[in-house]
C-alpha cells in the first residue's frame, strides 16, 4: 500500500495501522503503537495528529534498527 498524504483523525489511525502491518511483515511488534488521541483533539486545518510509537524492549529496538539499516543499503 503506498503512503498517503492526507491527514486527519481517521487518516492518523489508518497510518498507525499501516505502520503496524509493515513492521509485522518484518517480525517487529511495537505494543504501544497507536494514534495519539490528545494530538488529534488539537488538530485543525488538516494538520492531522501524531502516531505514538511508544516503548519497546531492547530486542525489538535492535531488530528495528537492523531492518532499517538493511533497507538503507538497498
Amino acid at each position: 500500500m503506498p503512503p498517503q498524504s492526507t491527514s486527519g483523525p481517521y487518516d492518523t489511525v489508518l497510518c498507525a495501522e499501516e505502520l503496524r502491518d509493515a513492521l509485522a511483515a518484518h517480525g517487529i511488534t511495537l505494543p504501544s503503537l497507536r494514534a495519539d488521541l490528545p494530538s488529534l483533539a488539537g488538530a485543525s486545518g488538516g494538520s492531522g495528529g501524531l502516531v505514538g510509537l511508544g516503548n519497546c524492549n531492547l530486542d525489538t529496538a535492535r531488530r528495528l534498527a537492523a531492518v532499517l539499516r538493511e533497507a538503507a543499503e538497498r
